[in-house]
């Protein structure tokens, strides 16, 4: 994954064996499905006010609009992963995307590829895993391997990073390639820091972004509601020999978590913000984006160290403007100068170069 827009850092090889199968729901047959991704509609359940009020994080935070002067801006940004050997997005079109992993080619559904793919069928049907959106009787997304039955893991790296990646019952496979270009900022803030860094990944699912932070130098702090979530990100920090680098891995709600760390006076100098648009905590607590975020930016800006260096903000699966954010961000951090950068995460084709908008993001930087 060789991220570009920012600084860049030029991607190495893979790394690690592959683990076995872990029993993945697979399916062979002489005649290979092409993926239907039929969405099945569940109506959720409807909690009563009383149900919802114990569910929640935590009780609505007062906020009170800042005074002073409002950070500068930056608005339009795009940041792009192009493609290199550890991942490239290879073509996109009819709602579907081809990828190579590593080793493997994957087909997803990507809802924003509305064009027509660039790249022939024959090139399609070279792909070593797609997921068909079909489900088990658990309801959970299938793979179909049309070559081979595929393992579980397989090896990934990012700029000589080792981890793993995986096929999961939700179409994910551990990591998302466009956020390199926040790894790599993120990188160079510590490394340029000279001084010992604290940070803080909420929402941290697999850890990559933790193991990047810990390689530079950083005492890193990685929060996520997911056990499964938390034990393969440790997985990720044994495979990329990185066990004596202090990270502490904590399985929680990250409002709460957020919310105590504010009342123990803890503070941290970079402070990574990847939020669902929706998720439930393992007590479950309901995450709604547009709800909670206001409160959690605020809570981010109440832990920074007295020397901060950057909060990083990205929001995927939402219909909004990057400006929302961005607004959003600017007002937080007013009064302490600095400058909020907002616009675009992109992945760049290898077949058309063409880009694909994958998230939004915004960041606010002391310098």
């Amino acid at each position: 994954m060789k991220p570009s827009g920012g600084k860049t850092r030029k991607a190495k090889g893979m790394a690690a064996k592959a683990n076995p199968a872990k029993g993945i729901a697979q399916r062979q047959s002489p005649t290979k499905p092409r993926p239907q991704f039929a969405k099945q509609v569940r109506t959720p359940a409807i909690d009563t006010p009383a149900q919802s009020a114990a569910k929640d994080a935590s009780p609505k935070r007062v906020l009170v609009r800042r005074s002073g002067t409002r950070p500068q801006e930056r608005t339009g940004l795009i940041l792009e992963t192009q493609p290199s050997n550890d991942y490239a997005l290879l073509d996109s079109g009819n709602g579907l995307k081809l990828e190579q992993y590593g080793p493997y080619r994957i087909v997803r559904p990507e809802g924003q590829a509305i064009w027509l793919p660039a790249w022939d069928r024959t090139e399609w049907d070279k792909a070593d895993a797609v997921f068909t959106g079909n489900t088990d009787e658990e309801g959970v997304g299938r793979w179909h391997f049309p070559k081979i039955p595929l393992g579980e893991t397989w090896p990934l790296a990012f700029d000589g990073l080792p981890f793993y990646g995986r096929f999961t019952s939700f179409r994910h496979v551990g990591v998302f390639p466009e956020q390199g270009t926040h790894w790599a900022h993120m990188d160079g803030l510590i490394r340029k820091a000279k001084r010992p860094v604290k940070a803080l990944n909420l929402f941290g699912y697999t850890g990559v972004a933790s193991l990047v932070a810990a390689r530079a130098g950083a005492e890193v702090t990685h929060v996520d509601a997911s056990k499964k979530a938390i034990a393969w990100a440790r997985e990720n920090q044994e495979v990329a020999g990185l066990s004596g680098k202090p990270i502490r891995w904590i399985c929680e709600d990250a409002m709460k978590f957020v919310m105590r760390e504010e009342r123990r006076g803890s503070s941290y100098d970079i402070i990574l913000l990847d939020p669902p648009a929706y998720g439930r905590g393992p007590g479950g607590e309901v995450w709604q984006l547009f709800d909670n975020l206001p409160d959690m930016v605020d809570l981010c800006r109440a832990i920074l160290s007295p020397n901060p260096l950057a909060v990083v903000l990205t929001a995927y699966s939402i219909r909004a403007s990057f400006f929302a954010i961005h607004e959003l961000m600017r007002d937080t951090f007013t009064g302490l100068g600095g400058t909020v950068e907002s616009g675009e995460l992109i992945l760049r084709e290898r077949s058309s170069e063409r880009a694909l908008s994958t998230s939004l993001f915004s960041r606010w930087g002391k310098t």
